[in-house]
């Protein structure tokens, strides 16, 4: 378990549950799903005291819940998003070690890249001043994100010594402001991860449409090549649920009151763009899938082509070279008949007189059929 205190300028982190409310910023709480599931007695209990409610059983269920969609919900207390990041091929946990991340071996055949394409639910629970998070207890959107913001946090700390304008300062921009806008933060990095694996796919099936195409290459990774087919569909139905959970929450974000000071009015502002950038990159996975869906398609159609039209040209060629051979069988066939007078039998220079007719016919047959490109190789 990680709890922060955020204030816009500073960070402070701890390992136990807050008893009271910060006077300036607010609380992050993030527990794997393990740890949340042994100590949701005390979670609950602290949220109680900071916020004066609890998680409805639903709801915990939901976060408990390592199958569950995309999906978000709200009460008149808080608000529920469950968003399904990448997974890393590894276990949630174990009952003996509930922070502690247990190796798994992946079913996934192929590539490597395959093998990224598991997807483990996170679940944030939106309070007034709190953000609870449930993770899978090797989550790297946490730990990255949680490095990333005790380094602005140490970074905000030296430019103030630095500068009398610590709004002009990165580090402190990236702070987040409120609950909302921190778990929109997480959502956008677990979305950059899906950006990260479409480029990575892409690059896998570009090799594969190659081998698909070269004339010199047998294509034998059927297998490989299904089971992408079969994550992409899964990537999209994915995507699908997140996109649909993202717009559910930015419905539910154009209900929210104005605040009355000018501050709570941009800061509500900044979330619906948040949100709509969120948005945004989702859609952009889901178009990036669908052009690797078809791109798929249409190179296993391609090759299929490609190898018809492979067969055309060497049954063409046996063809012609049947045709060229047939006269001469039929000249072989005459003169080997059993009649006492034939032609050019009895002749010293029989045999070379026929042999050269049958040279001079084979030889007029192949350079008619190559006029009409019927030896040609086409490409």
């Amino acid at each position: 378990m990680r709890v922060f205190h955020l204030d816009g300028h500073g960070v402070s982190e701890s390992d136990q549950l807050p008893t009271a409310l910060p006077r300036r910023g607010f609380v992050w709480v993030a527990l794997s799903r393990r740890e949340f599931e042994l100590q949701q007695g005390a979670v609950q209990a602290c949220l109680q005291a900071l916020c004066g409610a609890q998680l409805v059983d639903l709801h915990l269920s939901d976060l408990l819940n390592k199958q569950l969609p995309s999906r978000y919900d709200y009460t008149a207390q808080y608000d529920l998003l469950v968003f399904r990041r990448l997974a890393q091929a590894r276990s949630e946990a174990d009952l003996e070690h509930p922070g502690e991340p247990v190796p798994r071996l992946s079913h996934r055949r192929g590539p490597p890249v395959l093998r990224r394409i598991d997807t483990s639910p996170v679940g944030c629970a939106l309070f007034d001043g709190v953000l609870v998070t449930v993770h899978p207890a090797d989550c790297a959107v946490r730990d990255s994100f949680a490095a990333r913001l005790l380094a602005s946090a140490g970074q905000g700390a030296a430019d103030l010594q630095d500068t009398d304008e610590p709004g002009r300062s990165a580090a402190v921009r990236f702070m987040p402001t409120s609950p909302a806008d921190l778990m929109l933060r997480l959502v956008n990095q677990v979305v950059d991860g899906y950006l990260d694996l479409g480029r990575e796919l892409s690059r896998q099936l570009d090799h594969w449409q190659a081998e698909l195409l070269s004339p010199h290459t047998r294509f034998n990774n059927w297998s490989s090549l299904l089971e992408a087919r079969l994550t992409l569909h899964q990537l999209d139905e994915v995507c699908e649920d997140q996109r649909n959970a993202i717009q559910d929450w930015i419905q539910a974000l154009g209900e929210w009151r104005p605040a009355d000071r000018p501050e709570g009015q941009r800061e509500l502002e900044l979330l619906k763009v948040r949100s709509r950038d969120a948005l945004e990159h989702i859609e952009r996975v889901v178009h990036h899938v669908h052009r690797l869906e078809h791109s798929a398609e249409v190179a296993v159609q391609m090759h299929f082509s490609a190898q018809g039209h492979r067969t055309n040209d060497i049954m063409r060629t046996l063809t012609v070279l049947t045709a060229v051979f047939l006269p001469l069988n039929l000249i072989a066939g005459i003169f080997g008949m059993n009649f006492e007078f034939i032609p050019l039998l009895h002749l010293q220079s029989g045999f070379w007189l026929a042999l050269l007719g049958m040279g001079l016919t084979a030889a007029g047959l192949s350079a008619y059929f190559w006029r009409k490109r019927y030896l040609a190789q086409q490409r």
